[in-house]
């Protein structure tokens, strides 16, 4: 672009103020990006909750269990595809800040219903044929350097052993990876049957479960045609998709999505006037060079479009260093806050907002500076050199 160097240098005229200006920008940018990242976070298992799966959990709460023996009856229930269950385990490794979620499950079917979850098939016929086999994900196998083949002791889990132990010890036969980027591996997944029979209370117990129905459309049909099943029993249940389910947990904390987007639409708002107020001093400050300019023959629309670069270049450089400091940062802070924030990155439609943004900075804050220089009178603007 010929005129690339005029803009360039019409930029950093005042180097100091530029400098403030473009850090400004980037400030913005960097906490848009990481406020995103953030919303992920509590919000990236809503987005890749299974449509065409439900979640049923006790009506009087989550914590409490429901029965073992209403896995066969769910599975009659017309418009049910499958079932399997899974429970809380609440344990840690070697100390409590070495916390991650584990989880009792029925190996076949828990794989089943979930896809997204990739185990390589010598993995899952080890953990199939291992009563005291676990499958962890590699976020979490990353963080503790857990390698197939170890023997692990999870202490301090509110289910007590039978036969009086403190620690379960589990034997890492697979470690699972995720088909998206948002998948959570963060998990330990072992045997429900182990579980059940170590455990000394509460046998035969679980702690929800997780349906597929066939037609997603009729999801809602089939969750209450379960909780009728059981509609005045010792146990009665709630059913809903998993959406839903994932949704409630997220509502708990507030309206995040609410609350990133006010918080920089606050920020932008700022920017701009900051922006605009900049570029239209700097284009006070050169009157007398536009009326030059325009003395040698450029137009009132060339004009515009220059000055318009100016602050198209700086919304843009300052958008891309922002938001590429926000990247590395995700990337960085990942496997520290994994325990907390197991979906933690910046998602792909964010950085296209913000590539929104910064064009619309960049339109916002040049325009009426612009403007001005388009419609500056030749004479008016020599007579005050």
């Amino acid at each position: 672009m010929k005129y690339l160097n005029l803009i360039w240098r019409n930029v950093w005229r005042k180097k100091t103020r530029a400098i403030f200006t473009l850090a400004s920008i980037v400030m913005a940018f960097l906490l848009f990006g990481l406020l995103n990242a953030v919303r992920q976070a509590f919000e990236g298992g809503v987005e890749l909750a299974g449509v065409d799966r439900l979640v049923m959990t006790n009506k009087v709460s989550l914590i409490q269990p429901l029965p073992f023996a209403y896995q066969e009856r769910i599975r009659k229930v017309p418009g049910v595809a499958a079932v399997t269950n899974a429970s809380w385990f609440g344990g840690y490794y070697q100390n409590e800040k070495n916390f991650f979620a584990q989880f009792p499950v029925d190996p076949e079917g828990y794989l089943q219903m979930y896809p997204e979850i990739v185990l390589p098939p010598e993995q899952k016929l080890a953990w199939l044929t291992d009563r005291e086999g676990a499958i962890i994900g590699r976020a979490t196998a990353n963080q503790f350097g857990f390698k197939v083949g170890q023997r692990i002791p999870i202490l301090g889990s509110p289910w007590r052993r039978i036969d009086g132990k403190t620690a379960w010890e589990f034997n890492i036969v697979g470690i699972y990876d995720g088909t998206s980027k948002g998948t959570d591996t963060t998990s330990l997944l072992f045997r429900y049957d182990y579980f059940d029979e170590a455990r000394a209370a509460r046998k035969g117990d679980v702690g929800w479960y997780i349906i597929r129905v066939k037609d997603p459309d009729r999801a809602a049909a089939v969750a209450r045609d379960i909780d009728a099943c059981f509609a005045n029993s010792s146990a009665e249940s709630k059913t809903s998709t998993e959406r839903a389910f994932a949704q409630g947990f997220v509502n708990q904390m507030g309206n995040i999505g609410a609350i990133v987007q006010a918080i920089s639409a606050a920020v932008f708002f700022i920017i701009l006037l900051v922006t605009a107020n900049t570029f239209a001093q700097s284009v006070r400050e050169r009157t007398n060079e536009i009326a030059v300019l325009k003395t040698l023959g450029y137009t009132p629309g060339r004009i515009l479009l220059l000055v318009l670069a100016e602050s198209f270049f700086v919304a843009g450089l300052g958008a891309f260093l922002g938001l590429m400091l926000a990247l590395g940062l995700t990337i960085g802070l990942g496997p520290a806050v994994a325990r907390f924030f197991p979906i933690f990155y910046i998602p792909g439609q964010a950085l296209i907002d913000g590539a929104a943004i910064a064009l619309g900075l960049g339109l916002f804050a040049g325009t009426f500076p612009a403007i001005a220089a388009m419609r500056l009178p030749i004479a008016a603007a020599l007579r005050r050199v």
